[in-house]
């Protein structure tokens, strides 16, 4: 079942010309939502309503685009899509379908094509129960990583997925990985990072004495936690806060002032559980899923952002 949840459904788009696309998760039927965002320059749709100073509670799917903030019209295919299958937030006049979206930016020359309202109902048309791909699909077809020395240097990236159990309790997360930093292996050393020589400057965007340097590219890591578990809404955005750290460990330097990271969960509030063992879950899968991403790519494939 999609991301170890029964009720999960996941979709994907993918432009023709690979370069972006965009994938969305439906949540399971009842399910609540939460999100966290931690990255000093996100682009999102109802992460403050969804958030732990928010009021809504429902949360019906949660779409994850390229195209910056051009992608967040992605969220109004969704909306449609489960608005006309019934889905949505009853509101006696209307059933209204609570999105989450979050975008990250993958765009190379002007003119190129971001995903739209079309693609987000097409990616709902596309969603099964089955295990999603991993790569250069979807939302992780344009993702790079290892920017830190400058986007010359960076490698490609993708969407990846993961699951985590114990106690009972079942934490799924779909990660897109187009972070600043490098990929971490599990023992710390870099699985997929930037390709500069020993010695060539880090952070150059930041120095004004380098402007053939200065070549930025907005960048974060965005993703989708789905689990089992039952939780408030305080504790469901507090655990989607705690599983930041799984990006920690997996991404260095990780939530930095270029990078927008954002994670959504989603609570189908079916078996007891606590926040702590939630958030430790959601930590291990989301460590995990953004290894797989660079895994399913090929670790050290090269992508030069500069043309």
């Amino acid at each position: 079942m999609a991301l170890g949840v029964e009720g999960t459904r996941v979709g994907v788009w993918t432009h023709p010309d690979g370069h972006t696309g965009c994938t969305v998760v439906l949540a399971p039927p009842g399910a609540l939502g939460a999100a966290a965002v931690r990255g000093g320059a996100p682009g999102t749709r109802e992460a403050h309503a969804l958030g732990a100073n928010g009021n809504v509670r429902e949360c019906h799917a949660v779409v994850l685009s390229g195209g910056s903030a051009f992608g967040l019209a992605t969220a109004d295919g969704v909306v449609r899509w489960c608005e006309e299958h019934g889905i949505g937030y009853d509101r006696f006049v209307a059933r209204v379908p609570i999105v989450g979206g979050a975008i990250v930016f993958d765009l190379r020359r002007p003119g190129q094509a971001r995903p739209d309202a079309q693609a987000g109902w097409a990616a709902c048309a596309a969603a099964t129960d089955d295990d999603p791909p991993m790569g250069a699909v979807g939302v992780g077809a344009g993702c790079t990583a290892g920017k830190v020395a400058g986007p010359q240097w960076a490698v490609a990236s993708g969407q990846g997925w993961a699951t985590a159990s114990d106690g009972g309790v079942t934490v799924g997360a779909l990660v897109a990985v187009n972070p600043l930093g490098d990929v971490l292996d599990e023992r710390g050393e870099v699985l997929a990072g930037a390709r500069a020589p020993a010695g060539t400057p880090r952070f150059p965007a930041a120095d004004p004495l380098r402007p053939a340097a200065a070549l930025t590219v907005e960048n974060t890591v965005i993703g989708c936690l789905v689990t089992d578990a039952r939780l408030t809404k305080h504790e469901a955005a507090r655990a989607a806060d705690l599983a930041h750290s799984g990006v920690a460990r997996a991404i260095s330097p990780a939530h930095t002032s270029y990078d927008g990271d954002a994670l959504f969960l989603l609570c189908a509030q079916r078996v007891p559980a606590g926040l702590d063992l939630v958030a430790h879950l959601g930590a291990q899968a989301v460590a995990a899923a953004i290894r797989a991403a660079v895994r399913a790519v090929g670790p050290g494939t090269p992508v030069d952002l500069t043309t």
